[in-house]
């Protein structure tokens, strides 16, 4: 797998994702403390409601934003959005009242709606062979696992030199940094498409993504994903604190098998998608993460809580099944678009991904302190099971083979055209389908 970072411009894109996703697991360390401090008991409320504006900026402003820089170069982009991202986190250790946390989080934020699909859409371009790009979206989930378990070693070897308020510097210096590697990084922009009002552009990946039948399979799954991971994100604290008496390190015990999870199926997933495609894969990680989840909950229900150290394993299965979901999700992304409408289309999945999230945080934390933990398992695992039985019927098996398809409404000398047999009601020929201003919506039948 780390044969691709010989590859200089990956190596310190990767680099640049590495060193920002740390200073944001320090930000979060941060705005814990920082919330304490200025609303002591009421400080859960503070950070409720600061991760619902993250979760808001995510899904209102991704697909805008996205549109907004389409004509830009790609780099300045990047770096612009780190820049705006260093200025809000130097701001936030000045803060004196809740309400100047939750504008300069939805600043922040907002330029990670910038950064991540922006970045996310340049890392097929700069590895065009799926084998490479495969391995790179291991490393990017890795790099996400280790947030969850650097970022709080890191936090707190920092915290015994320095106030909790310095954290944000950290936060800084991560995103300076991912700047800096950005900057000198080689960046290919893609040749422009046809320039287009700003409304086509700000629909274009929304369109796509819901017009292709393997990507209305993702959604599902996105479904799935945030179902399920929201009971280890939101409720490991109330497993490890309440139902187990532990302490805040077996809180992070807990979700450190979940990272691990994640981290060993990243780490295998490469070999296994060399020989097997996508759906099969993802499709049964669903059914997995669902199945166990609403069986975890049946069991508690039943016979109370296993062991602990079955706990971890079972945290540790989730972890594995939702990231076997997540991380091959740019193949499809990348499969489903042409270059130019890479960025829309990433755009597109970052804002629907996290509109599910958005229903599924809230969902967890009321249904548990209302109906209990059990209830909340079953509950989130069968609606995991509805987009896991959603994605079979919406992904078809054979979405990737060359579809036979008639154009009605293109000129006889159009250049796509060229290899297409006239017939009474236009020109038909075949070839695998992308969405785009020649199919605009996914045929139905030859």
């Amino acid at each position: 797998m780390l044969q691709i970072l010989s590859n200089r411009d990956y190596a310190k894109l990767f680099t640049a994702q590495v060193v920002a996703v740390l200073g944001t697991g320090l930000l979060t360390i941060a705005l814990g403390l920082t919330a304490f401090d200025l609303a002591g008991d009421q400080a859960g409320q503070v950070l409720g409601l600061a991760l619902t504006v993250k979760m808001l900026a995510y899904v209102g402003l991704s697909p805008i934003v996205t549109a907004l820089v389409a004509r830009m170069d790609r780099r300045r982009v990047l770096v612009s959005a780190d820049l705006i991202r260093i200025v809000a986190a130097l701001c936030l250790p000045f803060v004196t009242a809740p309400w100047q946390i939750y504008l300069l989080i939805f600043v922040l934020q907002a330029a990670s709606a910038t950064f991540t699909p922006t970045f996310q859409a340049v890392i097929p371009d700069i590895l065009p062979d799926e084998a490479d790009y495969t391995r790179a979206l291991s490393l990017s989930r890795l790099a996400y696992d280790l947030e969850s378990l650097v970022s709080p070693v890191l936090a707190g070897l920092l915290l015994g030199l320095m106030m909790p308020s310095s954290l944000f510097l950290g936060t800084a210096v991560g995103f300076a940094l991912s700047a800096l590697l950005v900057w000198r990084t080689l960046i290919p922009n893609p040749e422009r498409s046809v320039d287009q009002p700003f409304l086509q552009r700000l629909t274009k990946g929304s369109r796509i993504y819901l017009a292709t039948p393997r990507l209305r399979g993702l959604l599902a799954l996105n479904l799935t994903v945030a179902a399920v991971g929201a009971v280890p994100l939101v409720l490991s604290v109330v497993v490890a604190r309440s139902v187990y008496a532990g302490s805040e390190r077996d809180m992070a015990v807990l979700l450190g098998a979940y990272g691990a999870g994640s981290m060993c199926a990243a780490l295998g997933l490469p070999r296994l998608l060399d020989r097997m495609n996508n759906r099969p894969v993802m499709v049964t990680a669903g059914a997995i993460a669902a199945l166990l989840m609403v069986g975890l909950g049946l069991w508690i229900n039943l016979s109370g809580w296993p062991d602990w150290s079955v706990t971890l394993v079972l945290w540790a299965v989730l972890g594995a099944s939702l990231a076997a979901i997540m991380t091959p999700s740019g193949r499809l992304l990348r499969q489903s678009a042409h270059p130019t409408d890479r960025a829309a289309l990433f755009a597109a999945q970052f804002a629907l991904s996290h509109a599910c999230w958005l229903i599924t945080y809230p969902a967890a934390g009321f249904l548990s302190s209302s109906a209990g933990l059990a209830i909340t398992m079953i509950t989130l695992g069968a609606i995991g099971g509805v987009g896991t039985f959603a994605a079979i019927v919406l992904w078809p098996k054979d979405d990737a083979a060359a579809i036979a398809h008639i154009h009605a409404d293109l000129p006889p000398d159009h250049p796509h055209l060229k290899d297409a047999v006239q017939r009474q009601d236009g020109w038909q020929h075949k070839h695998p389908l992308i969405i785009d201003d020649e199919h605009r919506a996914w045929p139905t039948a030859g």
